[in-house]
């Protein structure tokens, strides 16, 4: 009986196919006596990265691949091709071949001999080098390091690294707490542990990237904002509901300005005015909480309007709810930015709880 590997590589990848028959070279030649396998953990690229990496695979059994539909984020990816292996030691790297693969045998042997929890690949120890990072993307990764101190070992130089190797049992004792959120799961590591890590950086040469575009924009700058926000007040309330509400109160301004539009400045019935608002004000909630509160399952093309159409009907009880109470509270002779308001609370309570549970949970699965 052939035994499993003792080293799992977990690459997760989005449009990347170019880099996948080379970096399965360059495994191959860099790893020599090692029981290896590569899972790429592939978020539906439209490239076809899946597909050419179950190719290499029907002539390579060491190579896997997991394909992700309708979700995407890479400390997620990174999750789970880590639940998908036996191997006792996982690495993390990225698909694009910017991260030393060279390094992979050192890092495995500091594991095995040192007693040591995690080996990270740094550029920032003497011998390494970031010179394959352009320079908006140093400042960046610069001010990215610094917002995680508080989180962090006072000692680890280079946090934000996505190139590094960890005991299987370290990934067990800590995935229950991991956010895995982002694209910084390094960080989510030694933030989630209950007792310290022991770990040691190995320098090496960040590269240039070997084909295709970086994927680093605002949406992941906005992530990593998502991660730090978790772990500071994480134990106490979801940093999704908070940008929900966040969100839900940019919507409040929204539904006030076309309630005083209608309402007031145009004479139209209170009724209708507050029903307006009500669409107008649900109908931006949702596109803002699709593009961030919940990007990892943001919807697109048909399956936008297909989201959005849910999310009325389901939220059609408390949109009906929200009018008839701020009827009721107008009626009453109150103020009508009170009524206004009672009946946004109502609205509020249904639109979180729909959210959560039908539109983009329910297109997940």
């Amino acid at each position: 009986m052939q035994a499993g590997a003792e080293l799992a590589i977990i690459v997760p990848t989005y449009e990347e196919a170019a880099n996948m028959p080379e970096l399965v070279r360059r495994l191959d030649a860099c790893l020599k006596g090692v029981q290896w396998e590569l899972i790429i953990v592939d978020d539906d690229s439209a490239d076809g990265t899946a597909r050419i990496v179950r190719e290499l695979g029907r002539t390579d059994g060491r190579v896997r691949c997991l394909q992700r539909l309708g979700r995407r984020g890479l400390s997620s990816a990174c999750v789970e091709g880590m639940l998908a292996t036996t191997a006792p030691f996982l690495a993390v790297m990225d698909g694009d071949l910017q991260h030393d693969e060279s390094l992979l045998p050192a890092m495995l042997a500091a594991l095995r001999q040192e007693g040591l929890d995690v080996v990270i690949g740094s550029r920032y120890v003497p011998g390494g080098s970031s010179a394959g990072l352009q320079g908006q993307r140093v400042s960046m990764s610069r001010v990215a390091a610094s917002l995680s101190r508080p989180l962090i070992p006072e000692d680890l130089n280079d946090p934000m690294s996505g190139f590094f190797m960890l005991r299987r049992q370290v990934f067990d004792s800590t995935v229950r707490r991991l956010s895995g959120i982002g694209f910084k799961i390094l960080v989510d590591f030694f933030a989630s542990a209950e007792h310290p890590l022991h770990f040691r950086e190995l320098p090496y040469q960040f590269r240039s990237r070997y084909a295709g575009e970086s994927k680093l924009d605002a949406h992941a700058v906005w992530d990593y904002g998502m991660l730090l926000l978790d772990k500071f007040a994480g134990r106490f309330v979801s940093p999704r509901l908070l940008v929900f509400l966040c969100i839900g109160g940019l919507g409040v301004l929204v539904h006030f300005a076309v309630l005083a539009t209608l309402f007031r400045g145009l004479g139209v019935s209170f009724v209708w005015s507050q029903a307006t608002a009500t669409l107008v004000a649900m109908t931006g909630n949702y596109a803002l909480n699709n593009e961030i509160t919940y990007r990892d399952l943001r919807l697109r093309g048909w399956q936008w309007l297909r989201g959005w159409s849910t999310f009325v009907l389901a939220c059609g009880i408390g949109a009906l709810a929200n009018v008839g109470v701020a009827q009721y509270v107008f009626d009453q002779e109150a103020a009508w930015a009170l009524a206004g308001l009672a009946g946004i609370l109502v609205g509020a309570i249904w639109n979180y709880v729909i959210t959560l549970v039908y539109t983009w949970r329910g297109a997940a699965h």
